[in-house]
């Protein structure tokens, strides 16, 4: 497998963040406020054991959820060899035929296990007619489904539901972006934040309400080379809903202030789907 660097160019915008402070502090000399034993203030304690899982609605909690990664190919003169490959594997896949690349495919993956990724992938590609395909790193992008918190069925929203959005025959169209936020949304308060999140997130909930557009989001922190916080899928019967998202989005605060990179963006077209197996 052969790997090609592509120049791409990023958009400027908006995202978000919190952090919270504790009390039990009191003013240093020099005005500073200064903890009077323990931690920093918003620092946990040191025999703290950090929750890592997930939570929904109703006290929901699950340390379930889907890894996801796509990769993206050029020199692709057949993609039927591809299927066939695809056929014979046992996981769950979608192949997509780039938009914007006459011989460009790319690979969606998904699995619980992260190591799924560097063990069962890996051996495939490296040993199926993808190895002979032109990686573009660029456009690698990997990350894990996450909670909203007021999910009234966790763990249908972490894990089959992504699943049945990317496996639907019938929303062939796909743009996949990652995005990455800004400090200045980390220093808005909590209830500013939610203010700006709350405008974007009604934008996306009527696309999916009139059957335009469906979305998944995965966190990507610390999962890739680029810096990324955030993964996103846009799913669309057409293409013009997906495009149109992206294009409203733009006039949020979030995309027009607060967001420090967006893109780039793959443009596909569903060719095979493995359908959800378990």
């Amino acid at each position: 497998m052969r790997t090609e660097v592509y120049e791409t160019g990023h958009a400027h915008g908006g995202g978000g963040g919190s952090h919270g402070g504790h009390g039990g502090a009191e003013k240093s000399g020099h005005g500073e406020k200064k903890r009077k034993g323990g931690p920093p203030a918003g620092v946990m304690g040191s025999g703290e054991k950090p929750d890592l899982s997930e939570k929904g609605a109703n006290g929901q909690s699950s340390d379930r959820r889907l890894y996801m990664q796509l990769l993206v190919f050029t020199g692709c003169m057949d993609s039927e060899v591809l299927i066939e490959a695809l056929k014979g594997a046992d996981f769950e896949a979608v192949l997509y035929e780039d938009a914007n690349d006459s011989q460009g495919v790319a690979l969606l993956t998904m699995n619980e296990d992260a190591s799924f990724f560097v063990k069962e992938l890996r051996a495939f590609l490296l040993g199926s007619a993808f190895n002979e395909l032109i990686l573009v790193p660029d456009y690698t992008m990997f990350g894990r489904t996450y909670s909203l918190g007021y999910e009234a069925e966790l763990e249908d929203g972490l894990l089959q539901r992504p699943k049945r959005y990317v496996m639907d025959g019938e929303w062939p169209w796909v743009v996949w972006y990652p995005l990455r936020r800004g400090g200045a949304f980390e220093q808005l308060s909590n209830e500013e934040q939610m203010e700006i999140l709350r405008e974007h997130g009604m934008i996306g909930f009527s696309y999916g309400r009139a059957g335009y557009a469906h979305d998944v989001r995965l966190a990507c922190h610390g999962m890739g080379g680029d810096d990324n916080d955030f993964v996103i899928g846009v799913i669309g019967k057409e293409l013009h809903p997906c495009s149109a998202i992206v294009q409203r989005m733009r006039k949020t605060q979030q995309t027009s202030l607060y967001l420090e990179n967006l893109g780039p963006f793959f443009v596909g077209y569903v060719r095979w789907q493995s359908g959800v197996k378990c």
